[in-house]
């Protein structure tokens, strides 16, 4: 039978050690490490040194750490919990190894795997959650990256809401019986309104809203977020809007959001799809405004996950209204809205100092009439206009601003799926910009950006709008 490739050749364990010995040998940064991931625990430590360095030295003596001067004993190990050899020197620290191994205590030496009984590993802590991080000894910087992505991900708060969680155990046993009852009330407390209320800093509402949970019959309050997806990076999510699609029971998503940004959220979370896609009925606002409500009144837990920023182009506000027209409760999680993922990639700065101090969004479909918009006044001023959706108004907005009297030579920027692997850059002028329209391969979300600021962007990687004659016939004689 093959050997299985997934399986560890470690235990992952906590050890407890309240009270107990944990001993570190060594003078230096190997030992001073091990003494600072021990802090975080309860442990007695005891520190045995010869020379420490200074800094070490300062450490041990501003946090009142046992220390025990003097050359290697096997004694010295005798009635540990755990052992650390870190002297820096792998003959020194095979000797202490075996003399715990001796004594079966487990011990650690300093990069030597074979004289490793346990790996120290990344820890994030909120005591008295933790959450470690090893990797068999292969990778250390490795584990140090995916330590730094969890201790984002979990909200600071975690450990207060955990120390509240033991006070309430004793009564949920003599309350709440056993199996699926208490198994829903432990979710709802750690994602419900106690949890909220610990996020925010209100722990006396917090126990209050746990001592209303635990006396409740199992109604609980729906809550909804509107959540900014982004322009479509997945790595460019806000590590709030992580946290809540993590929480969430419902996703509630556009069609514009990728389906690996919906993929982010809860595995078991229900999915709904209420954006417009060619040949799919699709809802309207009022229809998803009403499901929303709904699905507050059912007390879920909704995260509506919608393209950028909620609160651009989003129709957040009739969302808003309905909710708290409703009684709903509901929280704004922002995101990067489309102009600066779109001026990320282009490396171009929407605002700069004696050529645009105004930036201007727009989507640019209130162009009809015989009055300007105000936009357009702002653009010729100098003003930097993003124009959101804008391949299908491209014709329209560079004829009102040429009309305006913005000159037909300024520099436009266009991105199709800024932010994303397949996104496509382009540049031209204002008088190119009508051209864009008749560009039906261009099926993703469009960004336009006009202005004088727009000619300082880096156009390396990007494509002209319009191939001229002049330019298809140098590149023949090239």
């Amino acid at each position: 039978m093959p050997p299985r490739t997934e399986q560890l050749s470690v235990f992952p364990a906590f050890f407890r050690i309240d009270g107990r010995v944990a001993a570190v040998f060594g003078d230096g940064d190997e030992a001073f490490a091990k003494a600072r991931l021990l802090m975080n625990t309860r442990a007695k430590i005891v520190a045995y040194v010869q020379a420490p360095e200074a800094d070490y030295h300062a450490f041990l003596i501003a946090n009142s750490i046992e220390t025990v001067r003097g050359a290697f004993s096997s004694h010295q190990v005798k009635g540990a919990t755990l052992v650390f050899a870190a002297t820096g020197e792998a003959e020194a620290d095979r000797r202490i190894v075996d003399a715990a191994r001796a004594e079966r205590i487990p011990a650690n030496a300093v990069d030597q795997p074979d004289y490793c009984d346990f790996y120290t590993p990344a820890l994030v802590n909120r005591a008295p959650v933790a959450v470690a991080i090893g990797t068999e000894g292969a990778g250390p910087v490795l584990a140090q990256m995916i330590r730094a992505q969890i201790d984002q991900m979990l909200s600071p708060s975690l450990g207060k809401l955990a120390e509240l969680a033991t006070r309430f155990r004793k009564p949920v046993e003599h309350l709440v019986p056993r199996g699926v009852a208490r198994r829903v009330f432990w979710r709802r407390f750690f994602s419900g309104p106690v949890a909220d209320a610990v996020n925010a800093g209100h722990l006396s509402q917090a126990e209050q809203a746990a001592g209303r949970l635990l006396r409740s019959s199992g109604d609980v309050q729906g809550r909804v977020w509107l959540v900014g997806a982004g322009p479509g990076a997945e790595d460019l999510l806000t590590l709030r809007a992580q946290r809540v699609m993590m929480e969430a029971d419902v996703i509630v998503y556009d069609a514009l959001v990728p389906q690996a940004i919906v993929d982010m959220g809860r595995r078991d979370a229900e999915r709904l799809s209420v954006g417009k896609r060619k040949g799919c009925h699709s809802k309207s606002q009022e229809e998803i405004n009403d499901l929303l409500v709904q699905l507050g009144r059912e007390g879920k837990r909704v995260v509506r996950l919608k393209s950028g920023d909620p609160l651009v182009y989003g129709r957040a506000g009739e969302e808003m209204a309905a909710l708290r027209a409703a009684g709903i409760g509901y929280e704004i999680v922002p995101g990067i809205t489309s102009a600066f993922a779109a001026a990320a990639d282009f490396e171009l700065p929407l605002t700069l100092r004696g050529v645009a101090s105004s930036l201007v969004f727009t989507t640019g479909h209130d162009l009809t009439g015989d009055v300007l918009p105000d936009w357009a006044s702002l653009a010729v001023s100098g003003a930097t206009i993003a124009v959101y959706m804008g391949r299908t108004v491209a014709a329209s907005v560079a004829g009102r601003l040429m009309q305006a009297g913005l000159p037909p030579e300024t520099t436009v920027a266009v991105i199709e799926n800024a932010s994303r692997r397949d996104r496509r850059l382009m540049h031209g002028i204002l008088r190119d910009l009508p051209d864009l329209e008749h560009r039906e391969e261009l099926s993703g979300p469009v960004m336009v950006i006009i202005g004088d600021a727009v000619a300082g962007a880096n156009f390396e990687q990007s494509e002209p709008l319009v191939r001229r004659e002049t330019v298809a016939h140098d590149y023949a004689r090239s």
